[in-house]
């Protein structure tokens, strides 16, 4: 009789953890796969909306069913190091490098109900988002994906829009 009731116990854990962890899967699901980027842009403190990143950006953002995630943008006019070596750049060349591209990975979930997705982000291009969590309102409109960013200290919020790929 106690070993039934431990395996009961047992079970009835085990049920319960997969029920709590399905909804997020199963609302993650509309964002799982490749999305190209389509717009990277930021809206100024006076509302208008301008590029971040060049007229021509280009990026990706992966999700995937277990709840991991990539993204990755570039600007389109990149500065290239004159000597061709990457531990030789100038000031001015890595500065341009790392001002002219946002990265991060980690694992993520979305609240559907919100708008919302939750970043879990595990290491970035910008060392203060590695290991933080950062929230970002989102819409998915067929298969446009586009989500804010919070507003950076200047007042700026960055926008980035992605389309489904095949």
């Amino acid at each position: 009789m106690k070993k039934q009731s431990s395996l009961l116990k047992i079970s009835f854990c085990f049920l319960a953890l997969v029920l709590l962890t399905m909804p997020v899967f199963s609302q993650s699901k509309l964002l799982v796969g490749s999305w190209r980027l389509t717009a990277a842009d930021k809206i100024l403190p006076d509302g208008s909306r301008v590029a971040d990143y060049g007229t021509a950006p280009r990026g990706i953002a992966i999700f995937t069913a277990d709840g991991h995630y990539v993204v990755e943008i570039f600007r389109s006019d990149r500065l290239k190091f004159a000597s061709g070596d990457r531990a030789k750049g100038t000031p001015e060349e890595y500065k341009d490098a790392v001002l002219s591209a946002s990265c991060h990975f980690g694992t993520y979930t979305v609240d559907f109900a919100k708008g919302t997705i939750t970043f879990h982000t595990e290491r970035a291009s910008y060392p203060n988002w590695d290991e933080t969590t950062r929230v970002s309102g989102f819409t998915l409109e067929g298969d446009t994906l586009t989500w804010r960013v919070p507003a950076r200290p200047d007042g700026t919020i960055p926008v980035s829009v992605f389309s489904r790929m095949p």
